[in-house]
């Protein structure tokens, strides 16, 4: 199920960001360029935190998905910082409210 919903985004995401503009309009580069990007990007992030529960011991799993989750939200956020500008206490915390709105989401959804 991890799989097929990283897999899934990824490619969501790679349509969405190609199709959202021809680049003349953010100078952003090209579609396709941006698109595949993004769409690997997503992909390997969702894959990143799934992955780890291949391995037989829940516990074990869980805790190299947090460390692989916290070293993704680190990576985000230095990127808002390096890259958009943004210094980096509030692309921190913009990446960990989004972090925690996410992981609240899977709360509520795992328990309903």
């Amino acid at each position: 199920v991890g799989m097929a919903a990283s897999v899934g985004a990824g490619i969501s995401m790679g349509f969405a960001e190609a199709l959202s503009d021809d680049g003349t309009l953010t100078g952003r580069g090209h579609p396709l360029t941006r698109g595949f990007v993004c769409g690997l990007m997503t992909t390997l992030g969702g894959l990143g935190h799934t992955l780890p529960y291949l391995i037989p011991s829940f516990w074990t799993a869980t805790t190299v998905a947090v460390g692989v989750v916290m070293v993704e939200l680190g990576v985000i956020a230095w990127i808002r910082h390096r890259f958009m500008d943004t210094p980096l206490g509030i692309a921190v915390v913009q990446v960990v409210i989004g972090g925690i709105l996410v992981f609240l989401t899977g709360v509520l959804i795992g328990i309903s």
